[in-house]
């Protein structure tokens, strides 16, 4: 009787467990549901190591190809397929990041904030292109740049700019390599990859000013080939540095120079160097005495520059959020009451006093002090010795690609008649 009695009342459970899952409820679910949709982040997110180090090895394997093709091979066409490879997988792959010269500001941080440490893929992304640069020229810029790969691959119809006007805009990489330095070292903003033009095409995501700024770039180099690389990249600054030592660099002629000219008008960066006119041998005189004015001008260009970069800190200084903030706070009292401030808000909600503020506002404005003398005389100096090479007398008899500014693209070696 017990045996029945106990299958009775499971059959009744049951029965009253499945009533229960089909009736209606008194009261409906929660909804825990906000509708806030989580922001897409600006810089990708952080890769696994074993993958930081493969695309170290990549960078590894394209420089080393981009150099065999330039130097050895002496291959246009190969260079450009490599070129492609690095556009799509640093480029659209890899979004753009990290990539060599956004890693001059992690190094900079490095240096003057002992509490920020930089990883070793980081740091191997800006050593490997310069040591390579100082034995075979800069085929990174040729082969293993994602920046430089997207501007050479839209190359139509190149103009040839005048030689002052080269010489101008060439002090502009310059002034952005030291303004970088600047606000990474003092923790501000890593402006490079900020106001990178072609991250948002990598991503397919941007601010709206940052798309027009990419196509702007791309429109432009049309017809000014590689207006970013020439012109604006702090990276090239650096490379030309190690390149003018290249031991092994790129040759136009793999024999004697025909004297054709084809190298010099195929190049769409003027990165060739003519044979020494005749007549500026005649004005050699005439030079040397400017080399030696040109020469006691730098310590006064240093000077001055750097006394106007000091007096200059307090207003770059305001780049700073925590210097903004403190200075927002003391001009503007009535702005603790706008809630409609976020960075405002965030400080008065984060216990914060106002002294420790203004303190740390104030050891980080010092910092720009000495950043902006630094700063100002380095541009000082750039600009001394810019003069002072325009009257540097070199001969030359054949027609040479400038180790500097040649990007070891390997077209004057296509065009070039003479053969092995």
């Amino acid at each position: 009787m017990n045996k029945w009695i106990k299958i009775s009342l499971l059959f009744t459970l049951l029965f009253y467990s499945l009533a229960g899952m089909t009736q209606k409820q008194r009261f409906p679910k929660p909804e825990f549901g906000t509708g806030y949709h989580q922001p897409t982040p600006i810089t990708p997110e952080p890769r696994a190591l074993a993958l930081e180090y493969t695309d170290v090895f990549v960078l590894l394997v394209v420089l080393s190809l981009a150099s065999w093709l330039a130097v050895r091979k002496r291959s246009r066409k190969w260079m450009v397929w490599l070129s492609l490879f690095t556009l799509l997988y640093f480029g659209f792959y890899r979004d753009g990041c990290i990539c060599s010269i956004g890693s001059i500001q992690n190094v900079a941080l490095t240096i003057f904030d002992p509490g920020y440490a930089i990883s070793v893929s980081t740091l191997l992304f800006f050593l490997l292109p310069l040591l390579f640069t100082l034995y075979f020229g800069r085929t990174f810029c040729a082969g293993a740049c994602s920046l430089g790969a997207i501007q050479d691959l839209i190359i139509i119809k190149p103009l040839s700019l005048p030689e002052w006007l080269r010489k101008t805009l060439g002090l502009i990489p310059y002034l952005y390599l030291t303004i970088a330095v600047l606000f990474a070292a003092t923790g501000t903003d890593f402006i490079i990859c900020r106001y990178d033009p072609f991250v948002g095409i990598f991503r397919m995501d941007a601010a709206f000013h940052m798309i027009v700024l990419g196509i702007a770039f791309l429109l432009m180099g049309m017809f000014v080939a590689r207006p970013y690389c020439r012109f604006l990249c702090p990276y090239g600054v650096l490379l030309s540095w190690m390149s003018k030592f290249s031991k092994w660099h790129l040759t136009i002629s793999p024999a004697a120079c025909i004297q054709c000219k084809l190298c010099s008008d195929s190049c769409p960066f003027d990165a060739i160097d003519l044979p020494t006119d005749e007549k500026q041998v005649k004005h050699r005189i005439w030079g040397v005495n400017r080399f030696l004015v040109y020469l006691l001008l730098i310590p006064i260009w240093v000077l001055s520059l750097g006394f106007a970069g000091s007096k200059a800190h307090t207003w770059i200084s305001k780049a700073n959020p925590k210097v903004y903030l403190a200075e927002l706070l003391i001009s503007k009292p009535e702005v603790h009451n706008d809630e409609k401030n976020l960075d405002v808000q965030a400080f008065l909600s984060s216990g914060k006093s106002m002294e420790i503020l203004v303190n740390e506002a104030t050891i980080i404005r010092h910092k720009f002090y000495i950043g902006c003398w630094l700063a100002g005389g380095f541009m000082g100096f750039v600009i001394g010795m810019s003069l002072l090479n325009q009257v540097i007398f070199r001969t030359k008899s054949d027609y040479e690609p400038d180790k500097s500014n040649c990007y070891s693209c390997a077209r004057c070696i296509s065009y070039c008649p003479v053969k092995k």
